[in-house]
Parts: structure tokens; sequence; C-alpha cells
């Protein structure tokens, strides 16, 4: 293993301000010097770090000094083949991923709980999905994995097969082993890409879920910054063996990403891989009693609950904390108690909340569960109700879109009272967000089921991601134009 104990890019960065330089590039701040004075305390020092491609800083889209060696270092500290630093988050990881494996009018098993940009990347690919059923546990009351009975029934039924996208874990932390899975795909001669956006951590191992790329996949995305102390948007793209080029990965990174890579975002990317290869067994275990002291303490909540999936198959990330009201309030009314004592979670839904522990020992757990504490002592006995059970509507069978990507400029968008749009074919995508897994694709059919449960979301606070129209109770679908 390569000396992980080095941190190349940070370390150039460092010393480059070190040397006292005189900006005569980009970008326009100059080191911080041209800066409002009501923000450069708190900007200040991370614009010390803030270059651009000048001599000894290397270049994002053609590494070869100290951002080389970063990339080295992670690839060497994950054991893929070649490691891509991201500053687009997981999405462009995504995006790429896909072009680079899917071909205009091929076939894509999609996992039907996928984050949006896993679908945004089949458009732009051209590529159809064909979309496989997933595991709802119906204790979290949400979809926890690929059902792997419609996956293995896909791989034999559907010709034109160009890849396999898994999204594992997902957003509760919730996973599968993806071993045998990998090996199965790849007895069809299919690369299997994985969206492990959440799971940068799982090379600690035990009791974290097994990572995707330790399991053999052959394109893996993270998000460094999910659990990791990257910058917002850094994240990872892996790639091992040679089913996928690298060489066309690096192509549509290349013309995804910004031709202006922040450096502080990079570097920070340098600092969380250095981070993660310096946790020893002794802190991991640490960690993970302290956690298991979170638990113990929210057992004396009686108001609340912490929620682990019903198959005890499955695997779940101890950074992920999913509660629920004892007293039927849903998760998004459980969020804005939060809010209000200064607790602010990473999601809601019709039944959860969702908080993301640090991976270290949490200094602020006694007053996290303090502010709980306060929060849900709060509920009056007029919020005393029996709990109603959402659960998500996707379709229970492989199913693929009703008009596909390719044919989709050959219709017009009209707007429709969401009450009037079943039978209908969406012609936008309908986003709770966070955490960005469509109830409707483009060119997907919208079912009563669906509607039923978008009403429900809106009436108990749900946050979407839809056009204005959608905000007046309309949505846009897809009529065919007229010859």
């Amino acid at each position: 293993m390569l000396d992980q104990k080095k941190t190349p890019l940070f370390s150039g960065l460092k010393s480059h301000w070190e040397a006292t330089p005189l900006s005569g590039h980009v970008p326009g701040h100059k080191f911080g010097t041209v800066f409002p004075e009501k923000a450069r305390v708190y900007f200040n020092d991370i614009l010390k770090l803030d270059v651009t491609e000048i001599t000894g800083m290397d270049d994002l889209h053609d590494p070869e000094g100290m951002i080389a060696e970063a990339q080295h270092l992670a690839s060497d500290l994950y054991g893929s083949e070649q490691t891509f630093f991201l500053v687009n988050g997981s999405t462009v990881g995504n995006l790429a991923m896909i072009l680079a494996t899917c071909r205009r009018g091929s076939k894509v098993l999609v996992q039907r709980n996928c984050h949006k940009s896993v679908l945004n990347g089949l458009e732009l690919a051209g590529a159809d999905p064909v979309f496989l059923p997933c595991e709802v546990d119906d204790n979290m009351g949400v979809a926890v994995s690929v059902d792997l009975a419609y996956l293995y029934k896909a791989l034999e039924t559907t010709e034109g097969v160009t890849a396999v996208v898994l999204t594992n874990p997902n957003y509760y932390g919730v996973a599968i082993d993806l071993e045998d899975v990998v090996k199965a795909i790849h007895s069809y001669n299919i690369p299997v890409l994985v969206d492990e956006a959440h799971g940068a951590h799982f090379l600690l191992g035990e009791p974290f879920p097994n990572s995707a790329l330790a399991s053999g996949a052959d394109v893996v995305v993270q998000s460094a910054h999910k659990t990791l102390p990257a910058m917002t948007m850094g994240s990872w793209l892996h790639v091992q063996g040679k089913m996928v080029v690298k060489e066309r990965i690096f192509h549509y990174l290349k013309m995804l990403q910004s031709s202006s890579p922040s450096y502080p975002l990079m570097a920070s990317l340098d600092i969380a891989r250095y981070h993660l290869a310096s946790m020893s067994p002794q802190v991991i275990e640490t960690i993970v009693e302290d956690i298991k002291g979170v638990h113990h303490a929210l057992k004396t909540v009686k108001e609340v609950e912490v929620v682990k999936p019903r198959d005890n198959r499955l695997l779940v990330d101890p950074l992920k904390l999913t509660l629920r009201s004892n007293n039927g309030l849903s998760g998004f009314e459980l969020s804005t108690l939060l809010e209000k004592e200064g607790l602010f979670v990473e999601l809601a839904d019709p039944k959860n909340v969702l908080i993301i522990l640090p991976l270290a020992v949490n200094e602020k757990k006694h007053d996290m569960i303090e502010r709980i504490v306060r929060a849900v002592s709060k509920e009056t006995e007029g919020s005393l109700r029996k709990e109603q059970i959402i659960l998500p509507p996707f379709p229970a069978e492989i199913c693929e879109l009703s008009i596909p990507f390719s044919e989709q400029a050959d219709y017009q968008r009209v707007k429709c009272l969401i009450e009037e749009a079943i039978g209908e074919v969406a012609a936008e995508a309908i986003v709770p967000y966070p955490p960005g897994i469509p109830l409707l694709f483009n060119g997907e059919k919208i079912t009563s089921s669906t509607v039923e449960y978008i009403k429900a979301l809106q009436q108990i606070g749900a946050r979407f991601q839809a056009s204005e129209a959608f905000k007046s109770n309309y949505i846009y679908i897809y009529k065919k134009i007229k010859e």
C-alpha cells in the first residue's frame, strides 16, 4: 500500500500559499484580498487554497502531478484499478458511468428506487430503462433493495442489456451483500454499475456493510461528502476490471465536469481519504460503541423509537439513525418539531426522520438527545392518533417507460389536473426531495396509487422538485402531436 499519511493535493496548495505568491490569474478574489469585509472572516482561510491550473497545481482533466498522486492514493486505499475525483457530486459520476457503458436504443436494467441522476444519464445516453421492482420493508415503510427474483428474471428474458444499475445502500443505509448478485450479472457478460453514494466509508468493514467495489462491481460511485470530512459535492468514481473502458469514463468526466474545478473541494477529498486511511480498528470500535450508546439512550424516550428493517438479512449502516414517532406523528411533523429545537435532520418521509451520525465519537450526542426529548415533549394530546401507513407505489413487476425517451419529442406537453391524470403518461418527473427518488419519470404511466401517494405526501408537508404547475395541483402529461 502507498503511504496513506501523505496529502499531496492539500500539502501542495498549502506550500504554494506559504511561498507568498502574487496572483496574476483567476479567481478574481486574489487569494481573498478582494472580498467583502462582512464575509471575509468566514472565507479567508479557504480562499488561500482556491487557485487554478497554474504551473505546479496540476489539472484535473489531465492530471500528472499532485492531483494524479491524490487519485492514486484513493485508488490504492479502495483497491480500485482507477479512481477519479468528482467535483460535481455523485450525480456526475452516475452520468459518466452510464454514458460510458450504454448506447442509444440499448436496454439497461435499473432498480426502480434509483436517484434521479440515473434516469437523467439514461436519457442523455438514449438508452431504454427496464425497471426492476424493489423489496419494500413493511416496518420501515421504504424500498430497501432490488428484488433479486425479478433481477434474475430480467437477465434471462431481456435482450440487448448493456448494463445493470443498482443502488446500494439506499438513503437510509440499508444494503444487501452484492457479491453473489455481481457474479450472477457477470455470468451474462454485463457490467454492474453501482450508485453507492452513501457508502464511501464501507471499506472499513464490519459492522458496516460490504462495499460494492469489494463485491466485484465494475464501476462504483460514492459521495465522500455524505459521511466523510469532504466538502459538499466531493465524490469519487472507482473503476475495476475489463468490462468497462476506463478511457470512456474519463472522456465523459472531462465533458461533464467543470473546466474550472474547485481546488479546495479537491483538497478536501485528499483530506477525506487521509482521514479514512488513518482510522484504526480501535478507533472504529470506539465509534461503534458510541453509536450504541445513542441507541441505548433513545430507548428511554418513550415518544420515539429507532426503526430498523424487519428482515434481519438486510445490512444497516450504523451511521444512519432512523427515528419514528410513537404517537402517530408523520415524519414531516416530527421533523418540524425537531427543527424548532435546532436539530435539522437529513430527510423526513411519511413515517420516519433520518439522522446521519458522524464517523467519529459524537461530541454532540447528549445535546442531540436532549433536543429530541424537548421536541417530542411538546406533542399535544391532540396529536395522538393512529398512524397511517403509506408505502411507495413502485411497480410490482418488471416494466418499461410507456413512451421511450427516443419518442418523447413526438409528443406535446400539456397541463392536467393531478386527479384527472390517471392513465396518462407523465411529461415531467415528480421528485420528493430529499431523497431525490422520483415517484414518476418522464414517459411513465400515471397510476391511481401514484396519485394517491402524491396527494398524501402533499397533505403531510413533503417537498417536491417539480414544475410550477405542480404547485397548483397540475402535472404535465404527453399528448400526441397532431399530424
